[in-house]
């Protein structure tokens, strides 16, 4: 099954570099409707003002982290479905557990690439198709 071009995907990450770098990859891909958030506050705000499709957030930020956000996402009956990749720098087994039990769709461990973006994306709406 082809992944709808027009997804709604939103990238979160504090970093402003990242985020253009994620947005780049996607575009390569084949996605345009990519939003961005800096932060999981700013994340909910915009999660709770539209749907979105797929999720790509990083792991470490302030005030509220990556994983706290994912366990908002996965608490609220709305979004509970939306496919979520965690994306981080270090890869912690205690942190990938914790992300699995809490929901995560998949893990993208920096630095990655197109290939990897799309394996990963490929095969989070493999599993939710």
């Amino acid at each position: 099954m082809a992944i709808d071009p027009n997804l709604a995907i939103l990238v979160v990450d504090d970093y402003s570099t990242m985020v253009r770098i994620i947005r780049k990859l996607l575009k390569q891909i084949g996605f345009e409707n990519v939003d961005e958030a800096s932060n999981g506050e700013a994340a909910l705000e915009k999660i709770r003002a539209k749907p979105y499709g797929l999720i790509i957030s990083d792991w470490n930020m302030e005030p509220m982290t990556g994983f706290q956000l994912l366990q908002k996402v996965r608490a609220d009956g709305a979004t509970a479905a939306t496919p979520f990749i965690m994306v981080t720098a270090e890869s912690k087994a205690d942190n990938v557990v914790a992300a699995r039990n809490a929901g995560v769709s998949d893990y993208l461990i920096k630095p990655f690439n197109e290939k990897i973006l799309k394996e990963k994306i490929d095969k989070v709406f493999a599993v939710t198709a």
